[in-house]
């Protein structure tokens, strides 16, 4: 093991001499993993200014201002009276509103009896989320408000009086929807940005050792360090394994580092410790197939440069790195089975979700040792297809 920890350690310290492996695997990941973490914390702060306007002036209307303005809303959406339907368009559209609930004329009236005109939500392109929480606290009312109704209508049908309609109503104003939907994430917690886009920008960055990689065994090979050290008595095994080790080792050390500082910097959770150990040291080992295969396919130092690339961007944009795997389209979350990354994004889901143990990371593993077995027979297979006269 001498002669391997020797190119090991060897190839290490011309890596670490370059700045440039120093800034793309340890430091960008980390100002790239605090940018995601600022970008994906806001959602605490989220708030929704809409706009009111009360063409009804009835208790109805008084009931769905006086839940706009409940305590229960208070962080989250701020009320403020327009006397037309245009003004407070105007405001939405152009500012400083973000949605819009316009109350129509005799909505209590119609309540009370008959067919009331439809509440109407105004909504803004440049804040589609606002309008959703507008529209889902004024469908929420009108649900409420026509529960009220059918509880009356259906006591006079069984046989209470038309006098006692007021008393009827009152009582129904009192009352409230016994069924209701609480979200509730089904394993354990919900997702944190930095939770994804830490390991997601951490094998990003990772993968470019494909490159260095692949550059500094042409750049040795054309300088002549490579037949120095063949002519040493050891095996092609031993340089192969002493250049693998040294990339196993920096791919690790970059996607620890990157882990390390999501975790400790920026708050990521994840369930299981080991399950993030055994998912660095995966994508290590893929790395390694990887930077074989572009080695094998390549015959110069452009090439491997220029197929290294190809092949990182391919992995990230099949695997999912840019953009929460979950949601896109179905095509591409299979796609991103064939790929090592993907699977690590996989594992490191359900483990940022509360998942534990064997079943967070089991089949994410087996996933990334399909993909690298893969590549490594299409390595050897294409090394001695070289080799053969």
């Amino acid at each position: 093991m001498r002669p391997v920890l020797a190119i090991a350690l060897k190839d290490l310290r011309q890596r670490l001499r370059d700045r440039s492996a120093w800034v793309i695997v340890f430091l960008a990941p980390v100002v790239i993993t605090a940018l995601m973490s600022m970008a994906f914390s806001g959602t605490a702060a989220f708030h929704a200014k809409v706009a009111v306007v009360d063409l009804d002036h009835g208790t109805a209307a008084a009931g769905l201002l006086q839940t706009l303005r409940s305590p229960q809303l208070a962080d989250t959406v701020s009320v403020r009276s327009y006397p037309a339907t245009e003004e407070a368009a105007q405001a939405v559209r152009h500012g400083p509103e973000q949605a819009g609930i316009v109350i129509p004329a005799g909505f209590t009236a119609a309540v009370a009896g008959g067919r009331p005109e439809p509440v109407t939500v105004l909504s803004s392109v440049d804040y589609p989320l606002q309008a959703q929480l507008a529209n889902a606290v004024a469908t929420s009312f009108v649900a409420q408000v026509n529960a009220d109704r059918l509880s009356v209508a259906t006591a006079l049908t069984a046989g209470a009086l038309p006098a006692d309609l007021p008393r009827l109503s009152a009582q129904a104003a009192e009352l409230r929807l016994p069924v209701q939907a609480r979200p509730a994430d089904a394993s354990g917690y919900a997702l944190k940005g930095v939770s994804y886009f830490g390991p997601s920008m951490g094998m990003f960055f990772v993968l470019f050792t494909i490159g260095f990689a692949a550059r500094g065994y042409f750049s040795e090979q054309r300088q002549g360090t490579l037949d120095r050290i063949a002519a040493a008595p050891l095996g092609r095994g031993t340089v192969l394994l002493g250049k693998s080790l040294a990339t196993f080792a920096y791919s690790l050390a970059g996607l620890a580092t990157t882990l390390t500082a999501a975790h400790f910097v920026f708050g990521a959770r994840y369930a299981d410790p080991l399950g993030v150990a055994a998912l660095c040291v995966g994508m290590s080992v893929a790395v390694v197939c990887l930077t074989t295969l572009v080695i094998v396919v390549s015959r110069t130092e452009r090439q491997a440069e220029q197929l290294s690339s190809v092949v990182v961007f391919a992995l990230v944009l099949l695997g999912g790195n840019f953009v929460f795997a979950s949601a896109g389209p179905a095509a591409l979350r299979r796609l991103a089975l064939f790929t090592p990354n993907g699977w690590a994004l996989r594992g490191f889901t359900d483990l940022g979700t509360g998942v534990s143990g064997l079943a967070a990371v089991r089949d994410p593993l087996l996933g990334i040792a399909a993909c690298s077995a893969v590549v490594a027979l299409v390595a050897a297979v294409l090394f001695r297809l070289r080799r053969t006269p």
